[in-house]
């Protein structure tokens, strides 16, 4: 596993002395620990870029396509952002992500960047599944009014629709208040990504955030979890060796030459004359 000991247990270090809150719903939870997301990609063989005492996180998928940057002294509101490079047979794309989105729902996003390629689902299916109204066919939000997505062409020249979130603090969708935190996928972003971005948001299970976490707005719900601190940290674990895992699994099936089906004549005895 690329991860070091001495970084999985930096990790339980911190969750371990905290007790659990199950928060939610998920698009007011607040920021959570950032290295759900990082770890997962280093996990996932993505290398290093920047300075270790650097604030700034920069790392590299394997390929060298895909680039991940994290900085949380941003003077814009963009903390997250993931950029692929164009190729002969797909086309590059760019996705921002502001700070008080939840690492966890993040990850959802980068967690299928790093799977093998899916078919490209219906990113609507889980906002419609989850309940969240729809104002329009290309618009819905939740139901608490305050997160809003939106689905919309950048112009009336170019009807490729790119990716719009936002978080408000208000109690009205037609009467939204400042921004609390977004995220944007432009319009090359794959299907698969922005519906596995979706599910994760959407999702109504809670997040685990310690008792005084910051969360993004004061109306989220914090409750004693049922979780123990030590599940906490485990899960984390296990995410990280089932990522490897996947990783080297798909990676072997790419290198491993295909067998040649035996010649028909080899298979068929000789014709009697």
């Amino acid at each position: 596993m690329p991860l070091s000991e001495r970084q999985l247990a930096s990790f339980a270090d911190k969750h371990a002395g905290q007790i659990p809150f199950d928060t939610g719903p998920r698009h007011l939870a607040g920021p959570g620990d950032a290295r759900h997301v990082t770890h997962g990609l280093a996990a996932a063989g993505w290398t290093t870029l920047s300075d270790p005492l650097d604030a700034e996180v920069v790392l590299r998928s394997p390929d060298h396509r895909n680039r991940m940057e994290f900085d949380p002294q941003s003077t814009t509101s963009a903390r997250w952002r993931l950029r692929a490079r164009g190729s002969a047979n797909e086309r590059g794309w760019y996705a921002e992500f502001g700070e008080l989105v939840p690492a966890e729902v993040l990850a959802t996003f980068t967690d299928a960047l790093i799977a093998p390629a899916s078919p490209q689902p219906d990113p609507w299916e889980p906002v419609t599944r989850a309940g969240w109204r729809h104002d329009e066919a290309w618009a819905a939000h939740s139901p608490d009014a305050m997160c809003h997505i939106e689905r919309r062409p950048l112009n009336e020249f170019r009807d490729r629709p790119s990716w719009h979130i936002e978080m408000r603090d208000a109690s009205d969708a037609r009467y939204p208040g400042p921004r609390l935190w977004h995220a944007y996928l432009d319009e090359n972003v794959p299907d698969h990504l922005a519906y596995a971005f979706l599910q994760g948001l959407t999702d109504p299970n809670p997040l685990q955030r310690g008792m005084f976490d910051r969360t993004a707005h004061h109306s989220a719900v914090k409750e004693p979890s049922p979780l123990r601190p030590q599940q906490v940290v485990d899960a984390h674990t296990a995410r990280m060796k089932t990522i490897h895992a996947q990783v080297r699994t798909a990676r072997r099936q790419q290198t491993t030459p295909a067998t040649r089906p035996a010649s028909a004549s080899a298979a068929q005895p000789a014709a009697r004359r």
